[in-house]
Order: structure tokens, then sequence, then C-alpha cells
């Protein structure tokens, strides 16, 4: 359990024509809806956001090998906080000088972990899969 899963293919996409490829071919009743935006208002790119979980979401992005981020042609989804759970992980950083509240931020700390390694994780693997499906079918995968 990682929090990041890649997918070797045999085109460099570019964000746009990842999302036009699941737009035709993602089963939204199956798998649910995703947009292009950024995670949080701090992220540096753009990506394809899909749900998880209240505190996580997926992230899609394709690297070409072009690029000087990648040797090979990919497409990485990745596990990425939500606006909320960005907020949240925040708020918990912030030092306290109450004892109590330290150890209450600590709980929902580990909560958080839980919830990323876990649920938010399996959902991870379910997209990838799925996508790497898709991408097989239409002759994309290296």
């Amino acid at each position: 359990m990682i929090g990041r899963q890649v997918i070797v293919t045999n085109k460099a996409f570019t964000l746009q024509e990842l999302y036009d490829f699941m737009k035709k071919y993602w089963d939204v009743n199956e798998c649910g809806e995703f947009t292009i935006g950024k995670p949080t208002k701090m992220s540096v790119e753009e990506y394809i956001l899909l749900p998880a979980t209240p505190r996580f979401m997926t992230i899609v992005f394709p690297r070409s090998a072009e690029s000087r981020f990648s040797k090979e042609n990919k497409i990485v989804l990745s596990t990425a906080d939500t606006p909320a759970g960005a907020l949240e992980g925040i708020a918990q950083a912030i030092p306290t000088g109450n004892l109590i509240t330290g150890v209450v931020q600590m709980k929902s700390l580990r909560s958080s972990e839980k919830e990323r390694k876990g649920p938010a994780e399996e959902i991870l693997q379910i997209y990838t899969g799925y996508l790497k499906k898709l991408l097989g079918e239409h002759g994309f995968l290296e």
C-alpha cells in the first residue's frame, strides 16, 4: 500500500487527451464521475480528480517520456488530500499547549492514516485496475 500506482503506456497522453479518453470509455455508473482541477488551492498543477473518501481523492495525470519528469510514457494515479482533508491535516499540525487536545489530534491523525492506507488505497487499486483494463482494450499499454 503505497498510495501511488503507475501504468506504462505506448502513447504520450496530454491531460486533456487522457480526460477525453476517460470521458469516452469510463463507466461513471460503475466508477463515478471525475473532473479536471487542482486538489487544493496550493496544488502546482491540474489533475483528473476522482472521488475516494471524505478526506482523500485519487488524482490521475500523464507523464511523457519526453518530459523531464519521466523516462517513459505513463499514467500516474495517486492518493491526495481533498480540500477538507488538507485543512484537517494543517489543523492537526498546529501545536497546542494542552495535553488533552494533543492526544485528540493524534487520535484523529491515526484515523486519517487508517483511511488513507485502507479505503482510499483500495479505491486507488480499483481505479488503477479499471483504467489499465480500458487502456489495454484500446491498445495503449506498453
